[in-house]
């Protein structure tokens, strides 16, 4: 296999700036080394296993008053009748 010098990468450079843009070329690499690094955690087994369960959310607060929505379509506190239907 033949060795790759700086000459040879220059040129790979050159042709991945002509082809990408220089806009796009910085975020392929950070993604290309987001995903070598996660690659890499996840042979080494550092970082997060699948096997364990995902942490569970806090249940909410009991003491909270929970409003329950109106039919009647009256005011929040509830105070209000409902209006009388009319007969023809």
């Amino acid at each position: 296999m033949p060795n790759v010098g700086p000459m040879e990468l220059i040129i790979i450079l050159i042709i991945a700036l002509v082809v990408f843009g220089p806009k796009r070329l910085p975020e392929l690499g950070r993604s290309l080394g987001n995903g070598m690094r996660e690659f890499k955690d996840s042979v080494t087994g550092r970082g997060a296993d699948d096997d364990e369960p995902p942490p569970e959310s806090e249940p909410p607060d009991a003491t909270a008053p929970q409003q329950l929505p109106s039919s009647t379509g009256g005011s929040e506190t509830g105070d209000e009748q409902p209006a009388p239907s009319r007969r023809a």
